[in-house]
């Protein structure tokens, strides 16, 4: 039924929490990504653009480097449009594989690399890469196997110690190289192009600059095509929203991989020449160390991995000293633990609050304010609607608009929403109607425009910042031979927000262990998908037409 119609002017009561003398819509200064990227290059050539472990790569280093990949995969045949899948942590062959990408007109599908085989294969099915750049260890343990079904035309594998000497043992112990016959490396394959320079490309706006996979409301994955007008205009919101400058550093809690890492830390460091710390993977004592040795001024992360900085035994008060502002998305955050937080760092946590679909902030916590407290949710806000950005709260069977005070689904209309779903029209037209991206997230907004997030969207569970659809545990679940009936629920958990949960019914005469069952999904599915519960019952709840019951579980 949707919303209003998008010619509706709609109330915008946040632009009066805005800071004074700002704009409040204000222009888009680059087109592109790759136009940010360069920009950065001409002015600040030998500055740091990347700092991983005990090495930096300048940005006319990264300039190079990425023109040197180019290259070689243009002579591979990878062109205009094309698919570059990056199956990479948070590591330098990231950030110079999604320049390289742009730098021959080409996608980048940024995967999380602890992806099973069924996983890999779904989105390779989906996004048809001309070329596939990921960890040797993920190459050994999943994407050789993948890519028998789904070939490949270029495959290039990096390892996690390349582009550093220090090795930390914390994060990298018994990893080693594994270079697989006829498989080019990285590092190998740039030097050879070295030196090298792509023919000149041209990006419009609405060219798609990243396909990121979300399971959305069906439970499948989908491609979210941000286009460089989104990619843009999202960094940019970073800067100015939460005042940015130019050279500040950028710590890199969050995976590359996500939205969040796309465009908080690597979009957001090429707009304002500021180097981005990477570590490979999250782990406190590491960025502890990094925070002491590179002095950033920004993170953005899911509130577990601040949560983890706060509780590790090395924690001081002045460990975060460099940093001006910390922001978390992904998750509500409980004010009490604001508090703590603050109470050991002498930092205020801020809320953002987007999805992959709006390429990351759709509402921010303005830099020079707290955010309120529902006195009815007891939620802290996720903060105020941002730059060029409408949001409305509707009802969630009609879609008319709810009044100040009143949930409903949180539906939001701006720059930074996504034109579609790769190759998905059908999801396309239910996602985004007249403009608006319909989340599936309830919510209210006071008179004040501060929104607040009252739940998650129906079923989907958020453990630790990764979101985990039910139906897609339960599919691998019911290839268990034991398993006659399964459902999975988020239930709370006091480190990662939510846990996941199966309750199972088994078939008559079988027999399954908790253990047993957990080892069949770990072999199947990524680590934060695999239930950390198993219940066995003799029968699941169900509605009269035979739906099980998944709130009746939650307990």
């Amino acid at each position: 039924m949707g919303t209003e119609s998008p010619s509706a002017a709609p109330m915008r009561p946040w632009l009066a929490q805005y800071t004074p003398g700002r704009p409040t819509a204000p222009a888009t200064e680059h087109g592109d990504g790759l136009s940010m990227f360069r920009a950065a290059v001409a002015r600040a050539a030998d500055a740091p653009a990347l700092h991983y472990f005990d090495s930096t790569l300048s940005f006319a280093e990264l300039d190079r480097h990425s023109d040197a990949l180019a290259c070689a995969l243009l002579a591979r045949g990878v062109g205009r449009g094309d698919r570059i899948a990056l199956v990479l942590q948070n590591v330098p062959p990231f950030a110079i594989a999604l320049l390289a990408a742009w730098k021959c007109g080409a996608i980048a599908v940024s995967i999380n690399p602890m992806n099973r085989e069924r996983e890999l294969a779904l989105l390779f099915a989906d996004c048809a890469p001309a070329a596939v750049i990921a960890h040797e260890t993920a190459y050994r343990d999943t994407l050789a196997r993948v890519l028998e079904s789904h070939p490949v035309a270029t495959v290039i594998t990096t390892s996690e110690l390349d582009y550093q000497t220090r090795h930390d043992a914390r994060l990298l112990a018994g990893i080693e190289r594994h270079r697989a016959d006829g498989v080019p490396d990285f590092a190998s394959l740039s030097a050879a192009h070295d030196g090298q320079q792509p023919p000149p490309v041209r990006l419009a706006s609405s060219d798609t600059a990243l396909l990121v996979y979300t399971s959305g409301t069906t439970g499948l994955p989908k491609g979210a095509m941000n286009t460089h007008g989104n990619v843009a205009f999202t960094a940019q919101v970073y800067r100015d929203w939460i005042g940015l400058q130019e050279g500040d550093g950028i710590l890199g809690i969050a995976p590359l991989f996500h939205i969040t890492g796309l465009i908080g830390h690597v979009a957001l460091g090429l707009l304002i020449a500021g180097p981005l710390t990477l570590a490979y993977r999250f782990e406190p004592g590491v960025m502890l160390d990094a925070l002491r040795e590179r002095r950033p001024a920004f993170t953005i992360g899911a509130i577990t991995a601040l949560l983890a900085l706060m509780n590790h035994p090395d924690a001081r008060r002045d460990s975060l000293a460099s940093l001006r502002a910390i922001y978390s998305g992904g998750a509500p955050i409980a004010p009490s633990v604001v508090e703590q937080f603050e109470a050991k760092f002498g930092h205020y946590i801020r809320n953002a609050y987007g999805m992959t679909e709006s390429t990351s902030p759709a509402t921010v916590c303005p830099v020079d304010k707290r955010a309120p407290v529902d006195p009815l949710f007891g939620a802290l806000s996720i903060g105020l609607p941002t730059y060029a950005t409408d949001i409305r709260i509707v009802d969630t069977e009609t879609g008319v608009p709810m009044p100040a005070g009143e949930a409903g689904e949180i539906v939001i209309r701006g720059p930074q929403v996504v034109p579609g779903y790769w190759n998905k029209p059908d999801a396309t037209r239910d996602a985004i109607r007249d403009g608006w991206l319909h989340t599936g997230d309830i919510g209210v907004m006071d008179a004040q425009g501060w929104l607040y997030l009252v739940d998650r969207k129906k079923d989907m569970i958020n453990a630790a910042g990764y979101k985990v659809w039910p139906r897609e545990v339960e599919d691998v679940l019911y290839s268990h031979p034991a398993v006659r009936e399964a459902a999975v629920v988020g239930v709370p958990d006091a480190y990662r927000g939510e846990t996941v949960k199966a309750v199972l019914s088994l078939k008559a005469g079988a027999d399954a262990s908790s253990a047993e069952i957990i080892a069949h999904c770990r072999e199947r599915m990524a680590a934060y998908k695999v239930p950390r519960v198993v219940e066995f019952i003799a029968e699941l709840p169900k509605t009269v037409t035979g739906k099980i019951l998944r709130r009746e579980l939650r307990g």
